[in-house]
């Protein structure tokens, strides 16, 4: 099979598309023929070896596409089933593995493009609203990146759930994808500072939780908007690492909360997987939550592919296809 395989870290140059083995699934393990893969920031930091993951090594956990083979011990699933994860390894391939108890059923009716659009980021949305902050109807948040590919579906189901939802985008369309998503206001980054026009929009509050993707380059802007109490939930890093932070800057800021959540810790059990997943498939069906795919790239050219997301080009998701 043909697969991206990167043999040392550095830059988009780096990903080479090789002809490797078909792997065989181990015990607990599933083979699945890709139909897409969704891109992650994550894995740009793994090419980077900002995360370090041994060498030489295929990215890719998040994809969805049809069993081709089970390994031993693995019940529950039939070649041929509809499947997607957020947890597989090697997605950048025409064939990947996951876990078996990783793996969630793709209803009829969602396409496999759309699944693997919205497994790592739709859920991630659906934990930071519905668990890591659960919003009610009545509260503010800030979302940076409002028109990404978590920001658009976290803007969707942050509205959804009754918040008031101000956003950041770089440029004027980007801030329209943000209000048709649910945004009430979105602030153009660029063209003035968004932590006094925060405190303007909430009448000098402040808001109750930031959703800050972005890292370095928002961090402290993101501490001066947020109310006495508030919580700060720092999930990315596109603009390089947060640094060091002391306790007592916390209680300087209004006694507010910090987080640094992952994915992993939200569908550590079968339970949250299902709920979570379960909830996004029967929005899409429904019509409640629009997906959507920025641009498709071949699985060759995932160079390219990293240059788009990395230069803030793409609005909502990107994709692999074998």
């Amino acid at each position: 099979m043909r697969a991206i395989r990167i043999h040392e870290t550095g830059g988009p140059e780096v990903m080479r598309y090789e002809e490797v083995a078909l792997a065989e699934p181990g015990p607990g393990q599933v083979r699945v023929k890709v139909a897409a893969t969704g891109l992650n920031y994550i894995e740009t930091y793994q090419r980077t070896g900002l995360y370090q993951v041994p060498l030489p090594f295929t990215p890719g956990g998040e994809f969805a596409g049809t069993v081709d083979a089970l390994g031993p011990d693995v019940s529950g699933w039939s070649v041929g089933d509809r499947v997607a994860t957020a947890s597989g390894a090697g997605g950048y391939a025409e064939y990947a593995l996951a876990p078996a108890d990783k793996l969630v059923a793709v209803p009829e009716g969602i396409d496999l493009s759309q699944a693997a659009a919205v497994m790592l980021q739709g859920m991630t949305a659906h934990y930071l609203v519905y668990s890591t902050y659960p919003l009610k109807a009545g509260d503010t948040c800030l979302i940076h990146a409002a028109a990404g590919g978590v920001g658009l579906l976290l803007t969707q189901i942050a509205s959804r759930a009754g918040a008031r939802v101000i956003g950041t985008a770089g440029t004027a369309e980007k801030a329209e994808l943000a209000r048709a998503a649910g945004a009430s206001e979105v602030i153009l980054y660029r063209d003035e500072a968004f932590p006094p026009r925060v405190r303007e929009l909430t009448g000098g509050r402040g808001v109750d939780v930031v959703y800050d993707s972005v890292g370095k380059d928002t961090w402290d802007g993101s501490l001066d908007c947020l109310r006495p109490r508030g919580m700060m939930v720092s999930f990315g890093n596109a603009s390089g690492p947060v640094p060091p932070v002391s306790p007592l800057t916390l209680s300087a800021k209004g006694s507010i909360f910090l987080t640094r959540p992952t994915l992993w810790h939200y569908i550590a059990t079968p339970e949250e997987l299902a709920w979570r997943a379960g909830d996004l498939f029967s929005w899409i069906a429904s019509g409640e939550l629009g997906v959507r795919v920025d641009r498709s790239f071949a699985t060759a050219d995932a160079p390219a592919a990293h240059i788009a997301i990395q230069s803030r080009a793409t609005a909502g998701k990107v994709l692999l296809v074998p």
